[in-house]
This record gives structure tokens, sequence and C-alpha cells, in this order.
């Protein structure tokens, strides 16, 4: 059971039988009366958002979410099917469920489900993936027009800014944070 002092961004709880993670908190204190916390919530299985303002007294239930590491098996259509790694069994989400984490899925990875109440509601990557470039275009030598990167697309159909001495058939280590390249991974 969570109070309002335990409230913080990133904290996942249960309102109406609804997961929810907290995106913004803004804590104020009025000249009299009770502290309020305002909270910008999202719902982790509809992505919707609301604000909600909660008093000093109220309390909140933990969001009854299991974290499993499960290996990605295939992409069929609109669903991606996973394996979890220590009963063998198989699970598929949605594309909307997966999100930005599509851009970095490639055969055999290891990722984080997240299930609420069983059922899968998203997944996490690793924070570092790397991946190979598929294509690239020739740097032209003495280009001085615009900024020194461009686009490259990886293995994955993932489109991203590099630096001009990336070639195709690198291997890329890749923030999944941020979707930008790091470095290029020597083998």
């Amino acid at each position: 059971m969570y109070t309002t002092s335990d409230l913080r961004k990133g904290l996942k709880i249960n309102i109406d039988g609804q997961p929810y993670i907290i995106t913004d908190f803004q804590f104020s204190k009025p000249g009299k009366g009770q502290a309020l916390y305002r909270c910008r919530l999202r719902n982790m299985v509809t992505s919707n958002s609301m604000d909600r303002t909660f008093r000093s007294n109220d309390k909140f239930d933990k969001a009854d979410l299991e974290e499993r590491t499960v290996q990605f098996l295939y992409a069929q259509g609109d669903e991606y099917h996973f394996m979890d790694t220590k009963s063998y069994e198989q699970m598929a989400l949605t594309t909307e469920q997966m999100g930005d984490a599509v851009k970095y899925l490639i055969d055999n990875m290891e990722v984080d489900v997240l299930l609420f109440e069983g059922r899968p509601i998203g997944v996490t990557v690793p924070t570092f993936v790397n991946l190979t470039v598929t294509a690239a275009e020739p740097y032209a030598k003495g280009d001085t027009s615009g900024s020194d990167t461009k686009p490259v697309t990886v293995e994955t159909g993932y489109v991203l800014q590099v630096p001009p001495f990336v070639e195709e058939g690198d291997k890329l280590q890749i923030d999944t944070r941020t979707g930008e390249y790091v470095t290029r991974v020597k083998e």
C-alpha cells in the first residue's frame, strides 16, 4: 500500500482496477489546508493519459504487475511472438503494445515483458542494442552543405542519423531510450 509521500515519477499504482504509471508529478502546499499532489497518469493497458489531484491522506494499491524475461521468436502480421525462458510458454503482443520496441527487436533477443493479471501489456528492450547497417548512402567528401550526419537503415528497418564514416555492414550500438547512435561496435 502506497501513501501520497511515496508518489514519484515512474511509480506504478492501481486506480479503479487498472495499472497506471505516474508520468509527471507536482507537489504544492497552499497557505492553509492539506498539501496537494498533482499527477499526470498514463494507463498502462490503454495508454490513455489523465490528470489527477490527490490529498495528503490518500492511499493507493500497488499495481498487480509481474515482469518476466522472454525471448523474441518471430513477427507475424500485427503480432510479435515471445517465449518465456523458464516455462517455455508462448505469448503474443500487438504492435500497439510493443510501442517503440519494434525498432530494435531482432530474432532470439531477450527482453522483459510486463504482465498485468497474467496478460502481457508491454515490453522493455535492453538499454543498448547492437544492430547491423543494411543501407547507407555513401559520404560525399567535401560536402559541407549541412550537418555532419547521414541517415542509415538498420536490420530492423529503423532509420537513424549517424556520423558520415558509418558504412553498410557496420554494426552500431543504439541507445533504445533515445533511439540515437552511440558508437560502432568492433567484432
